[in-house]
């Protein structure tokens, strides 16, 4: 019998990406639900970001499926991707650095009919009331935290059934990411699912509800995160056991 499919939900299986002529991941499959936290952990160079990469259609997958709601997206353009209710925050923090962030957020919206634009722009100035002070600010004059505000802001303003989030701490202080967290807490809360990728382990499982476990291109783990805070010896790498120690506290 199939699997049921969750409005929303978000399904990887099978997947496998090369970069080069070189396959980066190999036969991931992984489920994001709506209304709740997913986190993929792995060391540096396990194939996280290329997996992502695949999902949203930047990278041509060389087998698999990629679904989100029962909606097929496997190869679709980002565009349409984007469109169909996923929404991709990259590695890197990748803004339009001599724009405001009001115009960031403008051009985060142009396919947006009016109504929905303006609504967008409202919900995210709730969920990040900083912003509204650095409207009038270029996006290059701004801190690595704030920076990360916006890139957020960027993907949630069209209001996506699934968000992936690739390395929301990586380069920031901890009281900044702990100021990060609650945003998406409040995101899932709202029945949006998150598929949170991260290298410290820590302040991933402190979010989700499930994570998987991804190293050298293939999926090792899938397990509840409460099981791996209550044993970080199932993790399948003593770089995600360093990771994790490590980890902003």
């Amino acid at each position: 019998m199939s699997p049921t499919t969750t409005s929303g939900e978000l399904r990887v299986d099978g997947l496998n990406v090369e970069r080069g002529s070189r396959t980066v991941v190999h036969n991931a499959s992984l489920t994001v639900p709506t209304g709740q936290v997913t986190a993929l952990l792995g060391p540096n160079g396990a194939g996280k970001s290329s997996l992502v990469l695949g999902v949203g259609g930047v990278l041509r997958p060389r087998a698999g499926t990629v679904t989100l709601g029962g909606q097929d997206l496997t190869a679709k353009p980002p565009e349409t991707v984007r469109k169909q209710g996923l929404a991709i925050v990259p590695e890197g923090r990748r803004l339009l650095r001599s724009m405001t962030v009001a115009d960031n957020l403008r051009v985060a919206t142009y396919t947006l009919p009016k109504a929905e634009s303006a609504g967008g722009r409202d919900y995210v100035r709730e969920l990040f009331p900083e912003l509204e002070r650095l409207l009038g600010r270029p996006a290059g004059m701004l801190s690595g935290g704030e920076q990360q505000m916006v890139v957020l802001a960027q993907a949630l303003i069209a209001r996506p059934k699934v968000v992936i989030v690739d390395e929301l701490s990586l380069g920031l202080a901890p009281v900044v990411v702990k100021r990060l967290i609650p945003a998406l807490e409040s995101v899932a809360q709202s029945g949006v699912g998150v598929l949170l990728i991260e290298q410290f382990a820590h302040v991933a499982l402190a979010l989700a509800e499930t994570a998987y476990v991804l190293v050298g291109g293939r999926i090792l783990l899938h397990d509840t995160a409460a099981h791996l805070r209550e044993d970080p010896s199932r993790l399948s790498s003593a770089y995600l056991l360093r990771a994790m120690d490590n980890a902003p506290a």
